[in-house]
């Protein structure tokens, strides 16, 4: 087998393996809260953990991959990922579980700007676009967490018992794909975090995974309760499975669609797929329609983190490693506003009027993307 394939099934098997693990641990959330009698403000000021410890990690995540080899990061934040998705299960008051959960967090960051760099790197060696398959695989493997968290539930596996065998799978998994992963892929240049006044082309990129965050973010954690509230669903998971899966399908084809159409055609497909997508699901608040327009959200949003992120690799000022760590930043602020936001809106103004936040921000894609094409002409 050829040496750069060895090395993207490598890559596919650690964006698979962090997607399986972290949708292990989102899906175990409701047994935490049970088990440790948490209330809904309780549960949201442990969860506050995770984005507050991954933005810590912005100048630190962005000086590893700088120092070292991407795929040194990668093993070792993998290591303390597992580690820590362990002692999450295992943990028995609210210090050890948040310390935990800032563990899992930080190293989760470290692992997808290492991830997303090395992917930047391998790109290079082929013809045709493969970063969104990779995204694809992380959707996967997220997707087989929640089927089989769903079968430990039913089965009354304990939580430790769960993400403890995640965990070691995961790890040994991980341990035989490090031997194929890329070597000297090192950047000697833009590794200095330099602030001030942000360089426009890295500010539009931060932008356009901002509004990304904010509808994934947003449909995450809001689709079920849409599902059960307004369209009066009892299997209130229809909806959110219908993103994630259309999500998940539309990615192993993004790069594909980038090929023929062009990166700056794709953001305008996108945008209007996720405007047309929750308009349906808001003006006709049925379950047929709900469902079809969460499909054209999850086909939207497909692809914009894998193609701003082949973007950022394109930085003159950045390596590009530090490229995605400052605009992975913006988008770890667009999960932290996002649903907190649509909660505010559906309670002053109900849920289904707040859901016209995503048609903003899908809208907001066609002119940010233009401003920053505009730009990277301009620079040449």
């Amino acid at each position: 087998m050829e040496l750069k394939i060895k090395q993207r099934a490598a890559l596919s098997t650690y964006f698979f393996l962090t997607g399986l693990c972290f949708a292990t641990w989102a899906s175990r959330i409701p047994t935490i809260k049970t088990f440790f009698n948490f209330n809904e403000a309780e549960l949201g000021t442990i969860l506050l953990a995770m984005p507050i410890s991954s933005m810590i990690g912005l100048p630190i995540s962005g000086w590893i991959i700088s120092k070292f080899n991407s795929r040194i990061p990668i093993i070792i934040s993998f290591l303390f990922f597992s580690i820590s998705l362990i002692l999450i299960g295992y943990a028995t008051s609210s210090f050890l579980l948040i310390t935990a959960i800032c563990v899992f967090s930080f190293c989760m960051r470290i692992l997808n700007i290492a991830m997303n760099t090395q992917s930047i790197t391998l790109q290079k060696q082929f013809k045709k676009k493969i970063v969104s398959s990779f995204h694809g695989l992380w959707s996967t493997g997220g997707l087989i967490g929640v089927g089989f968290s769903t079968l430990m539930v039913k089965m009354d596996v304990s939580i430790a018992n769960h993400l403890l065998l995640i965990a070691v799978l995961s790890l040994i998994i991980a341990l035989i794909a490090f031997l194929y992963l890329i070597k000297g892929d090192k950047s000697t240049t833009g590794n200095k975090l330099i602030f001030g006044k942000p360089d426009p082309f890295i500010f539009y990129l931060g932008i356009l995974v901002f509004l990304a965050a904010v509808c994934e973010g947003g449909m995450f954690d809001w689709s079920g309760v849409y599902f059960k509230e307004v369209v009066n669903e009892d299997v209130f998971t229809y909806g959110y499975l219908s993103f994630m899966t259309c999500m998940a399908l539309s990615r192993f084809f993004s790069d594909k669609l980038m090929d023929i159409v062009g990166m700056a055609k794709t953001y305008i497909l996108s945008a209007v797929l996720i405007a047309a997508g929750v308009s349906t699901a808001i003006f006709f608040p049925t379950f047929w329609p709900s469902l079809f327009g969460f499909c054209l959200v999850g086909v939207g949003t497909a692809p914009i983190f894998p193609m701003t992120f082949i973007l950022a690799g394109t930085s003159n000022k950045y390596s590009p490693g530090m490229a995605i760590s400052i605009i992975t930043t913006y988008a770890i602020v667009g999960m932290l506003i996002g649903p907190p936001l649509i909660g505010y809106l559906a309670h002053a103004f109900g849920l289904k009027s707040a859901f016209f936040i995503f048609v903003f921000a899908g809208l907001s894609f066609i002119p940010v993307s233009k401003l920053l094409f505009i730009y990277k002409k301009k620079m040449g």
